[in-house]
């Protein structure tokens, strides 16, 4: 998931420099969204994993 919001990334950043805003604006917002999706898995299986073996 983290590699998807990377490349919605550099996509938005390709966008940017050749002037397409909308599309930029876009991407990044869904690149936001994965990272943050990515986040929050990643905190869950950090505490699931102490659960476990504590």
């Amino acid at each position: 998931m983290l590699h998807y919001a990377v490349v919605f990334l550099v996509i938005a950043l390709i966008a940017a420099l050749f002037g397409f805003g909308g599309i930029a604006a876009g991407a990044v917002g869904i690149a936001k969204i994965l990272f943050f999706i990515f986040v929050i898995m990643a905190v869950v299986t950090f505490v699931l994993s102490l659960l476990r073996k504590g």
